[in-house]
């Protein structure tokens, strides 16, 4: 090759390797920094892509562990609550054998039953104040209904994009007429409260673009403790328009028996994501306590009544344990799930230390040798010195 003083080509080579040899050590240093095989997408595209679900898939696992663990501890203040209440139960059937003898006086059966009569008491206060975040437990909740919207109002059932409307389980409405107004094109829907004027807005466009297919979106109407439930069938307005008389809802909410809490124990939207607790009530009235024992016949009634309080309680405690039994299944099933998407996360982003270590080291013998070769071509053109001294 010939010697020139204008290039020089060995420096050239040596430098672009160089470069090259240090931007590897570099990624290969970013790797065990990070303790991840994948950086960027550059270093692979699709494992990052599927990593970075099972990702968010072990992270909504985890939560939903969480809420797993909430759900048996709401059933476990229940039970704890229910508990106290059998006591109260049993010390009233003990009343009311005593005062059913015939050894007592009618005013020794009242003093009997000044206590009897508390204790109903009690057990309506045990029931109020066995609370779980705010929420009673003891007392029943609200039976909430929606009736089908009339054949003339075709809009705003399944086939025109509104699959369903729930009211909230902590919403109190009582008995009413909603409005369903919503706009062409607008994708503006809104709900008025015919009872008490009161009326909400909400831009529907998003989630519009999401209900595609099969799926389904829930849009809740807070102010209103209203859900409504969209499918795909809703395209930009539907048929419906402001103040179109057949658009109208009849919401009716009553006292029951039982309430009903849905927890989230799963990570997707669907039924089997969810699982839905009942409490049954326990209050006086629930359990069909009343009377007194100031008679012999009448504590001999209560007697029965009681006992009847305490099957019902039992019924009660016993719908608790059960399914208290299913959470801790949908518990160990989640834990199980969460280690196998886990693993399958470690698998394709998790970075082998050891490989990834040896492969650093040769990575810095290039870039050392590099350094040096690069120093040793630079040195070259002062052969040409001793050609022009010469």
């Amino acid at each position: 090759m010939a010697l020139n003083i204008i290039s020089n080509y060995a420096a050239n080579v040596a430098h672009r390797n160089l470069s090259a040899s240090d931007e590897m050590a570099t990624r290969s240093l970013a790797k065990l920094s990070s303790g991840t095989r994948v950086v960027t997408a550059r270093d692979d595209a699709a494992s990052m892509a599927i990593g970075a679900r099972l990702n968010a898939e072990v992270q909504s696992l985890k939560t939903a562990t969480v809420n797993v663990g909430q759900a048996n501890s709401m059933l476990q203040i229940a039970d704890g609550g229910m508990a106290t209440i059998d006591t109260v139960l049993t010390r009233m059937k003990t009343l009311a054998v005593q005062s059913a003898s015939g050894n007592l006086s009618d005013t020794e059966r009242g003093f009997l039953d000044d206590e009897f009569q508390q204790l109903i008491g009690e057990i309506d206060r045990i029931s109020q104040a066995t609370t779980f975040n705010g929420r009673q437990l003891l007392t029943g909740g609200f039976n909430n209904s929606i009736d089908a919207p009339t054949a003339t109002a075709t809009a705003i059932q399944a086939a025109g994009g509104f699959t369903s409307f729930k009211i909230s389980d902590d919403a109190t409405i009582g008995t009413t007429t909603v409005n369903v107004d919503f706009i062409d094109a607008s994708n503006i829907m809104t709900l008025t409260d015919e009872t008490t004027g009161q009326s909400q807005s909400i831009d529907l466009t998003a989630a519009i673009a999401l209900a595609t297919g099969t799926e389904t979106t829930d849009v809740n109407f807070n102010d209103l403790g209203i859900t409504v439930t969209i499918n795909a069938n809703l395209d930009g307005g539907g048929d419906i328009v402001a103040g179109d008389a057949t658009t109208q809802l009849d919401v009716t909410q009553a006292t029951s028996t039982n309430l009903t809490v849905d927890y989230q124990i799963g990570s997707q939207n669907t039924a089997n994501d969810r699982l839905s607790i009942t409490l049954q009530a326990v209050s006086a009235t629930a359990l069909g306590l009343a009377g007194d024992i100031a008679t012999a016949g009448a504590a001999q009634t209560a007697i029965d009544t009681v006992g009847g309080a305490i099957d019902a309680l039992q019924s009660a405690r016993s719908n608790v344990g059960v399914q208290q039994n299913r959470l801790d299944f949908a518990g160990q099933n989640l834990k199980t799930s969460t280690e196998n998407n886990e693993a399958a996360r470690s698998v394709l982003l998790d970075l082998d230390v050891a490989s990834e270590m040896t492969n650093f080291t040769s990575k810095q013998i290039l870039v050392q040798s590099g350094v040096a070769m690069l120093a040793q071509a630079n040195q070259m053109p002062q052969n040409l010195l001793r050609l022009l001294q010469g």
